[in-house]
């Protein structure tokens, strides 16, 4: 594939995304959203293919401010794991689930864990801090992102168990509690582990559904043996620790790649 043909190919999948959802759904919201994102991650990949240091960045503060503050605080939607749990026990197709599957579980398959690396905006704050880089082993600590995650759907499903009224209120606010509580968790976690990615490796719920898809992941980094020197400055740049020399699926920390493109622009050969 043709490096210049990228933007194009990012822009016309979530265009093909935007048009689908605005006729099966018949709500016009849903052709700006996606269009919206798609030019945000199409830009941000034209200005990495210009070298632009901060390409990644401007597509992750593009999306990240848009859902946090247009879709989250002003629309009131509960973009958060809770807010996928409510739609889902409603058995409404939209919104939050909506999010989630085109975002975090069927467009996994695609991106792997791109979302990570270019929308997620509790990691557009956490990538402010200082450590971009760990050079710490990793923590076993794995384990509390699914505690985390079966604590939101707990806390969901005792709404509608106990009958509470006013549920969307509920979500809304706990939209505004969760998100200060994972800042304040992954700044703190940042700094105790000199690690900017630390929440996203140990607490993020998310990677419940983002780690099993991102095993099958379409674009992937992928290493030009011939080519790679074994010098490991790749690994060394790595904010997830992901062993990108290794082409194989079951690589050390292969279903965590955020797609940044670290490793390529720091590869002295261009074996990535």
């Amino acid at each position: 594939m043709k490096k210049h043909l990228l933007p194009i190919i990012m822009l016309a999948i979530f265009e093909t995304v935007a048009v689908t959802l605005w006729l099966a759904m018949d709500n016009l919201f849903y052709l700006f959203n996606f269009s919206y994102i798609g030019i945000a991650i199409a830009l941000g990949t034209f200005l990495f293919l210009k070298k632009y240091k901060h390409a990644r960045r401007v597509t992750q503060l593009l999306v990240g401010i848009y859902i946090l503050i247009y879709l989250g605080l002003i629309s009131g939607e509960n973009m958060q794991i809770e807010g996928f749990w409510y739609y889902l026990f409603t058995g409404v197709f939209e919104a939050a689930t909506i999010h989630y599957a085109v975002a975090k579980i069927f467009g996994a398959l695609i991106f792997g864990r791109g979302w990570c690396g270019y929308a997620c905006w509790t990691a557009m704050v956490l990538d402010f801090l200082p450590y971009k880089t760990s050079n710490t082993p990793r923590k076993r600590i794995e384990w509390i992102r699914y505690v985390v995650f079966v604590i939101s759907f707990l806390f969901v499903a005792a709404l509608f168990l106990a009958h509470v009224g006013n549920i969307e209120k509920i979500m809304f606010w706990a939209f505004i509690v969760g998100n200060i509580l994972y800042y304040a968790v992954g700044i703190a976690l940042a700094f105790l582990f000199k690690d900017n990615r630390a929440f996203c490796k140990y607490i993020c719920p998310i990677t419940v559904f983002l780690k099993p898809m991102s095993y099958f992941s379409i674009f992937r980094i992928k290493c030009d043996e011939s080519k790679c020197i074994s010098c490991g400055k790749c690994k060394k740049v790595c904010p997830m620790d992901v062993n990108v020399t290794d082409n194989s699926r079951k690589r050390e920390n292969g279903t965590e790649c955020i797609l940044c493109f670290k490793c390529v622009k720091n590869c002295p050969t261009g074996a990535l």
